[in-house]
């Protein structure tokens, strides 16, 4: 059976196709845009997982929602070892960072996109929600200034969940040149080939 991913333009789902493309596993995507209104999903992802929200993944009779689990799930199903790290420490950082990526980071990010929705009279509030978001970037800079992986010195998966989330804060959350490390992070993942293909197989993503 055919793996299915169902994937809305510029949103997490970018980084199941970064995943599968690391993994070398064979998948078809199909593509959504955005309500140009609410920014939303269509309604007919209903159709497919009753939340109506994506990334969905089909594998078989399997229809898999939520990031986390559809990693947990693909990294079962390839001779491509980016999962848990077995070294103690290594393996802590990356339970840790799994959760964080969508546990504290992304609640400001996504409360910071709908301030920004709401013009000026929302100023304050972003100004306020920003500095303290900027405790979060100081320290995954500081993280990573004593290695080139959010889990240790190898490439894992823990690195393509956190993708997304820094590459919102570089667009709305205040993550700028202050973050060196952060920085090279990203255009560490940008240039790797599987990204590139990821982008190519999802479409334009604005965040890259």
């Amino acid at each position: 059976m055919t793996i299915i991913v169902h994937h809305l333009e510029n949103s997490r789902s970018q980084r199941v196709l970064w995943l599968l493309e690391e993994l070398k596993l064979p998948y078809q995507v199909v593509r959504y845009r955005r309500d140009p209104v609410t920014g939303l999903a269509p309604t007919s992802v209903g159709n497919i997982h009753p939340l109506g929200k994506l990334p969905v993944l089909q594998d078989g009779p399997l229809t898999l929602a939520e990031s986390g689990v559809i990693f947990e799930h693909l990294l079962g199903q390839s001779d491509v070892k980016i999962g848990q790290p077995a070294e103690l420490d290594n393996g802590r950082r990356y339970q840790h960072f799994m959760h964080y990526a969508e546990g504290s980071l992304m609640p400001p990010l996504f409360a910071l996109l709908v301030l920004g929705r709401m013009g000026d009279m929302a100023g304050p509030a972003a100004a306020d929600l920003r500095r303290s978001f900027s405790g979060h970037l100081a320290w995954m800079d500081s993280e990573l200034s004593t290695r080139p992986w959010f889990a240790g010195e190898t490439f894992t998966a823990v690195d393509i969940m956190m993708s997304f989330p820094l590459e919102a804060a570089r667009q709305r959350g205040g993550l700028d040149e202050r973050y060196a490390n952060l920085n090279k992070f990203l255009r560490r993942i940008h240039s790797r080939p599987a990204y590139r293909a990821a982008v190519d197989a999802g479409g334009p993503y604005a965040l890259a």
